[in-house]
């Protein structure tokens, strides 16, 4: 049995939030939350949010204990990219690309 949470359309590149998917992925729920807690990136708060949510998930919809999880998959995808202009010299325009991200965290309990 799995539990997931997903965050969606999440403004933050999903380069940057995958570094701390690697982070956590594999690890039982308490030391990703310490992990996730002690890391200085900007996506950490946002996957600490989600991982809080996904062992809420597992608790209260399938009965699990929240003591007994891990991470067993997380992962960040892509979502739609906003498209902004930056004004250039001699009358040009550059895009400006600002990337959003769909965030999914699954936990599941220790064999």
């Amino acid at each position: 049995m799995e539990a997931r949470a997903q965050l969606k359309y999440a403004r933050i590149s999903p380069r940057k939030v995958k570094i701390v998917c690697d982070l956590i992925r594999g690890k039982d729920a308490k030391m990703a939350e310490a992990v996730l807690m002690q890391t200085p990136k900007a996506a950490s708060e946002l996957m600490l949010k989600l991982l809080k949510s996904a062992v809420s998930n597992a608790e209260n919809n399938h009965a699990m204990d929240p003591e007994n999880l891990i991470v067993s998959e997380t992962y960040a995808d892509p979502g739609p990219i906003i498209k902004r202009v930056m004004p250039r010299a001699q009358g040009r325009a550059y895009r400006i690309n600002k990337r959003t991200s769909h965030i999914t965290i699954v936990v599941k309990e220790r064999v």
